[in-house]
């Protein structure tokens, strides 16, 4: 447009008239790209676990519909494979998990038909939560989870050749995922949420000092016991004798 108009014509702040008219103009606005991404401004980080929780769905991703929680603080995650995505399914799902680690004070989703329904909205009020809900097309604003979502499908992609159901990988992936210190905090998420490492066939490698203490305790059990000599005194031997008044 600035090309053209100078072709032709030419006054004082030519440039800055045609961008305000294009910025004011409907249909350029419709037609136009979307803007650049804003700078990225991070969740704040909870102090303890189940203060901030964020759910979403992932799938059909293997034939199944899977439901995923991560706890803000800790990165704990949780994967519930699910038969269904029915709003009772959507809400037993989650009450199921706040009945193992409580209530959280926060729940971040994303505008999913389940989330906004009326059934979940009552559902996190009567429990004393609150609801956020991320941007609608805007899946960074949820991206606690999201990331989980991505890493979990990674994952069980690159075990497809390995032997094991699903439901057996989705174990194992899961019990390494919380196993390993974590990319953010520097540490694992079973000890930020659990407050202890979560034992691995990896300590088997590493001795056990209340097994080997057990082992010794029962060997010494099987060993038979020392004889000890009886002395035998006679009248008018003579012996030394301890005196405990003093």
């Amino acid at each position: 447009m600035k090309s053209i108009a100078r072709l032709h014509v030419w006054w004082s702040k030519i440039d800055s008239d045609i961008e305000t008219l294009a910025k004011w103009c409907h249909s350029c606005q419709r037609e136009g790209k979307s803007p650049p991404q804003c700078i990225v401004h991070p969740w704040v980080w909870p102090v303890k676990p189940m203060q901030r929780v964020h759910v979403d769905f992932a799938g059909p991703f293997m034939g199944c519909i899977f439901f995923l929680m991560v706890d803000a603080h800790s990165k704990w995650v949780e994967i519930i494979e699910m038969k269904s995505t029915t709003m009772t399914a959507t809400i037993e799902v989650p009450r199921g998990l706040f009945a193992s680690y409580g209530l959280p004070t926060q729940l971040v989703s994303d505008n999913g038909p389940q989330f906004v329904s009326e059934e979940f909205s009552q559902f996190v009020k009567i429990n004393g939560i609150k609801h956020i809900k991320s941007a609608t097309y805007h899946p960074a604003g949820n991206g606690q989870v999201d990331r989980a979502v991505q890493t979990f499908k990674s994952k069980l992609r690159s075990m497809e050749k390995e032997s094991g159901t699903l439901s057996q990988k989705l174990c194992r992936f899961l019990l390494h995922y919380r196993f390993l210190p974590h990319a953010t905090t520097g540490i694992s998420p079973s000890e930020l949420f659990l407050g202890r490492q979560l034992r691995t066939r990896l300590f088997l490698l590493k001795p056990d000092v209340e097994e080997s203490v057990r082992e010794k305790q029962a060997k010494q059990l099987k060993e038979p016991a020392i004889t000890c000599t009886v002395r035998q005194f006679q009248p008018g031997d003579l012996v030394w004798a301890q005196d405990y008044r003093y």
